[in-house]
């Protein structure tokens, strides 16, 4: 399986507010921290916030923090909001792209099964087994 930059990064910043739960981050700060896009990160961020995993607050003292405890986020869980619209492979995406073969295709259900079995791994662990033990990258 290969995660896309988007799900790499997302997974980072979330370890990162998992390792300060209390502590708002703003998306300028965990740029500079990871040196990475700020845009590309707010993107990945609103994609949390939409999914309702982290929280965000304008002004002083705002920033983005966890919804809910690290412990009770599933790292399969995360893995598809941040992959959410990325297939596998063609034959995945809505409307089975242009494979030729789908309907006579074995390979599908194999790569299907292993998908799940990669998520279901996944999910033995909660973002706080993985979290930064520093505050300061």
């Amino acid at each position: 399986m290969r995660l896309t930059s988007f799900t790499d990064y997302g997974l980072r910043m979330l370890m990162r507010m998992a390792a300060a739960p209390d502590c708002s981050l703003s998306t300028a700060q965990l740029s500079e921290e990871f040196g990475l896009s700020r845009n590309h990160l707010a993107k990945i961020m609103q994609r949390l916030v939409e999914a309702g995993v982290v929280t965000t607050r304008r002004g002083a003292g705002g920033g983005a923090r966890l919804v809910t405890a690290p412990q009770n986020l599933k790292l399969g869980d995360l893995v598809e909001i941040l992959e959410d619209g990325q297939a596998l492979v063609e034959c995945f995406a809505n409307g089975g792209g242009s494979c030729s073969i789908i309907r006579h295709c074995r390979l599908r259900t194999r790569l299907q099964s292993a998908g799940d079995a990669f998520l279901a791994d996944l999910n033995q662990s909660t973002l706080a087994d993985i979290s930064l033990a520093s505050t300061k990258i």
